[in-house]
């Protein structure tokens, strides 16, 4: 289905097709006409679907058919990260350009002053993470009292990060009557409850079956020792001529490490985490978008905070702990419809991991031994470090078998942290 025969505005079609966008995705044909319709949604979309358009899209246009007297807060969409949010805020201001609607960003790591100075202005769009914009709240910085739609994008991750209480504080306050979307990459009992609190009679949307990679991402494991994967990497990098690639690691340290290893490699890299400030994630980001940067290094934060348009290169030079993050971390390639390619670095420890991410997407991935890095077979198998200087959780001396059993409760950990932790890292 073309964007032109799903009701949009003449203004919102001539910045889809400045985009280059012709072919609407199944999420945004499916979304896009109920939410003009005003209805709540319940939407099980995975990242790289289109999910940004298909909720983006029709509240513009909702705006657009009702526009203000004055300028207040009318619509509030909430992430659970700093780079979420900045990506839907310039999703709205790609798609609105030419429309009069003004957008906020509001999350931490960066100073709130110049957030008050630009609600004080009026805004009629804030994408918002949740601890920030409570603080908003808490200064009285803000006004929800006329939100007319909200919308939840990556509800599960948000759960995980611990900010369901900071969550049901914000929907206290907002007005009863307003149409409410639900976005996520699962429908987890928590999902489905939170769902239930807010959601009036939803219509239920899944698109793909519960983690699946989107379309387009070839996969393939080289299997290597542990100490030849950052060799591997820099002469896969070379020998192919990788111009863009972002690489996952489990461990801030490590994403220092081999950043700067790489570069000592003669690849221009750059590493990203939540230890790194606000300018300098920003900055890295900006840098691997624009080119000046051939390789990104990310811990999971960045899973599905990051955005970057036909990204064709996705390494995991270490398999992460829960398997579903598997899914997240290829989601950033083959995005809307395009084409991407999954490498995945595999030492003797990940054996259990592999399968435990292959259990998931009940399939095989192809495994291919790149020649001058075959493995050592007298190499034993060492416990997997999650950065705090524990195996994790289920985890035998060994690495045999931390499988699927690992993956509930390393997240089940996540979740019953303070909500504080999440808010921090927001």
């Amino acid at each position: 289905m073309l964007f032109n025969q799903l009701g949009l505005s003449a203004e919102l079609l001539r910045a889809i097709d400045d985009k280059g966008y012709r072919q609407a995705t199944p999420i945004q044909q499916q979304a896009i006409p109920l939410i003009l319709e005003g209805r709540d949604i319940l939407a099980g979309a995975q990242t790289g679907t289109g999910k940004t358009a298909g909720f983006t899209l029709p509240l513009l246009q909702r705006l657009q058919d009702s526009p203000p007297g004055v300028r207040r807060v009318r619509v509030l969409i909430l992430t659970p990260t700093r780079e979420l949010a900045a990506q839907v805020g310039e999703s709205v201001r790609d798609y609105g350009r030419y429309l009069p609607f003004r957008v906020a960003e509001i999350f931490g790591g960066v100073s709130i002053n110049p957030q008050i100075a630009k609600l004080r202005k009026g805004v009629d769009i804030v994408v918002a993470t949740p601890g920030r914009l409570l603080d908003h709240m808490q200064q009285r910085t803000i006004d929800l009292s006329e939100i007319e739609i909200l919308v939840l994008d990556e509800a599960d991750r948000m759960l995980d990060m611990g900010f369901i209480r900071d969550i049901r504080r914000i929907l206290q306050v907002l007005p009863k009557k307003r149409q409410n979307l639900l976005f996520s990459a699962t429908f987890s009992n928590d999902i489905r409850r939170l769902a239930a609190d807010f959601l009036n009679s939803p219509t239920e949307l899944q698109v793909a079956p519960r983690n699946t990679p989107v379309e387009g991402v070839t996969q393939i494991v080289h299997p290597v020792d542990r100490r030849r994967k950052r060799e591997l990497l820099s002469h896969r990098i070379g020998a192919e001529n990788w111009q863009q690639v972002l690489v996952f690691m489990r461990t801030k340290h490590g994403a220092n490490r081999l950043a700067g290893q790489l570069t000592d490699d003669g690849l221009k890299a750059v590493a990203i985490h939540g230890n790194k400030s606000q300018a300098a994630r920003t900055s890295a980001l900006k840098d691997f978008k624009a080119g000046k940067v051939r390789v990104l290094v990310a811990t999971d934060l960045a899973a599905r905070g990051l955005d970057i348009d036909r990204l064709p290169h996705v390494v995991n030079y270490e398999l992460p702990n829960v398997p579903e993050d598997y899914v997240h971390r290829i989601g950033r390639t083959a995005r809307a419809g395009q084409e991407g390619h999954a490498v995945s670095l595999v030492c003797i420890d990940e054996r259990g991991l592999l399968r435990g991410i292959e259990r998931l997407l009940k399939c095989r991935i192809e495994e291919q031994i790149i020649s001058g890095y075959e493995p050592d077979p007298r190499i034993k198998a060492e416990p997997i470090e999650t950065g705090r200087g524990q195996r994790p959780s289920g985890q035998r001396a060994g690495g045999r078998n931390p499988g699927r059993k690992t993956a509930p409760k390393a997240r089940s950990g996540q979740r019953h942290r303070s909500s504080n932790r999440g808010r921090a890292r927001a």
